[in-house]
């Protein structure tokens, strides 16, 4: 088998439709290992299996994390979650991560804060295991708040998630990488997309130490529903966005 160039990469993956074909063929140049692996790699891209399932890796903050196949992508929308909870997290703070899939928020935080007590969930069994590649703390498997510890509630200070929010109808809109290849768990939000951010916010409160802070990532079009299911959680909402990563967090805040 003749060994491939870096102009013949980028010829196959402009026919399969990648937009940054050069930018995605010297990633693979220089992720792969082999030849062989460089070819195996460039198959399963122009297949239209997601970059960086195939690299094994995604960049996120500045942090290389970790993404086995079947694990939901983080998104660069979502590093303003990140940048958001990172202006109201201090030293020694008790934190979260909800959804955690990869474990990318979590790592960033911990990248960015050094010493916290960070807990991270997520239902999926594929993405527990990844996230406890990325994360060295623990990494709970269940259904939001179940699987934490008890002694948390009243404690935490910084409460983060990233909750699937695309409507079931719009699934079929959303892009074949994600389509496909990342888990419906991680993307299905349910008719209006917020039946997941709903048992987030419902129960938040209750977590939350005094000054502590919900943050969750909604869309612009859903940030007045997801406000108002933070305020009937009992928690004072504010909605801030960031046109340049079209990203949208709700805050909540305890009452006083």
């Amino acid at each position: 088998m003749s060994l491939l160039t870096l102009p013949a990469i980028v010829i196959r993956l402009r026919a399969a439709g990648c937009v940054f074909a050069e930018d995605e063929a010297e990633l693979l140049v220089s992720t792969a290992r082999t030849p062989d692996d460089l070819a195996g790699m460039v198959d399963r891209r122009v297949a239209g299996l997601p970059l960086e399932h195939v690299l094994g890796w995604a960049e996120f903050c500045g942090l290389r994390i970790a993404v086995d196949p079947g694990v939901f992508v983080p998104r660069r929308r979502t590093e303003f979650l990140v940048e958001q909870a990172l202006a109201l997290a201090g030293g020694g703070a008790v934190i979260v991560d909800l959804c955690c899939g990869s474990g990318a928020v979590g790592a960033a935080l911990v990248a960015a804060l050094g010493q916290v007590e960070l807990h991270a969930v997520d239902i999926d069994p594929i993405a527990v295991r990844c996230a406890r590649r990325n994360l060295d703390t623990a990494v709970y498997q269940g259904d939001l708040y179940d699987p934490l510890p008890r002694d948390l509630r009243g404690r935490v200070d910084i409460l983060v998630a990233s909750a699937p929010y695309v409507p079931t109808g719009a699934i079929g809109l959303l892009p074949a990488e994600a389509r496909v290849h990342e888990p419906m768990i991680a993307l299905d939000g349910g008719a209006d997309g917020l039946d997941v951010v709903r048992r987030v916010t419902a129960r938040a409160a209750e977590w939350l130490a005094p000054g502590g802070h919900l943050l969750v990532e909604t869309s612009a079009r859903q940030a007045a529903s997801t406000a108002e299911a933070v305020a009937r959680g009992g928690l004072l909402p504010r909605v801030t966005g960031s046109d340049d990563l079209d990203a949208t967090v709700v805050i909540g805040a305890p009452i006083s």
